[in-house]
């Protein structure tokens, strides 16, 4: 599996950082099969740190082997469990199990709304994952322990051009 990982510097060995917010599946480093979703969030970490550049480090992962030796946590759909789970996280409640990697849909910027909506109330679960289908959702591989991230191996970068 092919996995990038979008910041402001290149990131040729992932490290487990504390964060100053609460995220979709929690704390630990966030990957992606999708190229386009990481130049994103790495146009949006240059904006928001003005220093260094837009970098998408690349990395591959042996998916067979690191699911089977992992804890994992895996979410094929926004279902009413993913629901809960990334609401827990995103509100700092989760309480839950720790798990080694953890993998879903993320909730990006284009279902912020839908979850805004749904942590106020004004949204149902029901109309909130109804919401979701229409959705085009991405995926995001969350590495929440040193050994999972012991089975990343960096490859390189994405060209500049090519972002």
């Amino acid at each position: 599996m092919i996995l990038y990982h979008g910041s402001n510097v290149v990131v040729p060995k992932p490290r487990l950082l504390k964060q100053n917010r609460f995220l979709d599946f929690g704390f630990g480093f966030y990957t992606t099969s999708n190229k386009m979703q990481a130049a994103a969030f790495a146009d949006k970490v240059y904006k928001r740190r003005r220093e260094g550049g837009k970098v998408v480090s690349i990395y591959e992962l042996n998916e067979q082997t690191a699911f089977t030796e992992c804890s994992l946590l895996r979410f094929d759909a926004p279902n009413e469990a993913w629901l809960d789970f990334v609401s827990e996280n995103r509100s700092g409640n989760y309480k839950g199990k720790e798990y080694d990697l953890v993998y879903g849909p993320v909730a990006n910027d284009d279902v912020y709304t839908t979850f805004t909506l749904y942590s106020v109330g004004a949204l149902t679960k029901e109309q909130t994952l109804e919401a979701l289908k229409i959705k085009k959702l991405y995926n995001q591989l969350v590495l929440t322990s040193e050994k999972a991230l012991g089975y990343l191996k960096f490859v390189g970068t994405v060209p500049e051009g090519d972002l």
